[in-house]
């Protein structure tokens, strides 16, 4: 009798470790495994940035992540010139997703500009730091320096104009009569530094941004502070720009250039966004890529290691999406 208890007993650990270990399996699948029976198809376009930017090269990575896991679904990318031509895509239906820095859109609706109602959020992403970079001997040292000088500020349709010309503003210039503007981009601005074309450039990136590592390998730059009373000033003004944060620029971004220092700056957060009227279920897939393809798209840009499942859906000044909503819950424990 003993024996044959031992054995019901025995049968009954193997059942209960076999149940065990096929829930520990279900989710396991549940989280690695697309959503639904079938993956969406279909085309969708994706308004990008500069070339040699990070926008470009998240969204080319991104791309390849949405081929493994929606093998029928094209994706078709834009470059652009940045944060404020990719709100304005999406916005006006020439795009159906796009990643903008916060100010940018928050900008644009407080503009009341067409389809500001129709923006909706997927993710927040990573922040965006400002760089303004002079060549190592430059006399420039604060932003008030720039003053009369040959500035790039970006291109007009870009996050880093925007940016460029409040930051300018709030130190006393002004962006179109106090400096000589050039609206270069991180794709020829540093070229055009190298070569004495210009003083000084900013960028709003993710860090570090390909373009500068790239010439830290073959111009001796720096980078020019921009004070935490610059950031109260803008501030000050209200609107958009209570999303820039004063921080520094960690030691570790251009380890060459920084030598051990940090950076003071200014910081805005990015968004990955779409619009009210984009298939719930595709946006659900869109979201889900993105978060389990952060390692493997951050072991390429840097970036992509900041995205973070427990502050992805803080997509102020955006409302989320339908589909991301239905894929955060999915997830929330």
């Amino acid at each position: 009798m003993s024996t044959v208890f031992l054995r019901r007993t025995g049968g009954r650990r193997g059942l209960w470790g076999t149940a065990a270990g096929a829930v520990v399996l279900g989710l396991l699948l549940w989280w690695l495994l697309p959503l639904g029976d079938t993956p969406p198809g279909g085309t969708i376009t994706f308004s990008t940035g500069t070339r040699r930017g990070v926008y470009q090269e998240y969204g080319e990575r991104l791309r390849t992540a949405f081929a493994r896991n929606m093998p029928d679904l094209k994706v078709r990318l834009l470059t652009s010139d940045g944060s404020q031509e990719n709100v304005t895509r999406v916005a006006t239906g020439r795009a159906d997703f796009t990643i903008a820095a916060a100010d940018a859109v928050e900008t644009y609706r407080l503009n009341h500009d067409a389809g500001a109602a129709r923006l909706r959020g997927v993710a927040r992403l990573y922040d965006d730091y400002v760089q303004l970079v002079v060549p190592a001997g430059s006399r420039v040292t604060s932003v008030q320096d720039l003053r009369g000088k040959r500035v790039a500020i970006g291109p007009p349709k870009s996050g880093v104009r925007l940016i460029a010309e409040r930051v300018l503003r709030a130190a006393g210039i002004d962006p179109e009569t106090d400096i000589r503007p050039r609206s270069d981009g991180i794709d020829t601005g540093p070229g055009r530094l190298r070569q004495g074309e210009l003083d000084a450039f900013f960028w709003s990136g993710g860090l570090p941004t390909d373009g500068l590592q790239q010439l830290s390998r073959k111009f001796a730059f720096r980078f020019v502070p921009i004070e935490a009373d610059l950031v109260a000033r803008l501030h000050a003004e209200g609107g958009a720009t209570r999303y820039y944060r004063a921080t520094n620029m960690p030691e570790s971004a251009y380890p060459a250039i920084q030598r051990g220092d940090t950076v003071p700056t200014i910081a805005v957060s990015n968004l990955l966004m779409t619009r009210e009227d984009v298939d719930p279920r595709l946006t659900e897939w869109v979201t889900r890529v993105v978060i389990k393809s952060r390692d493997g798209i951050g072991a390429h840009v840097h970036s992509a290691q900041l995205v973070d499942l427990r502050t992805a859906i803080y997509t102020d000044p955006l409302t989320l999406h339908e589909g991301a909503r239905r894929y955060y819950r999915s997830v929330k424990p």
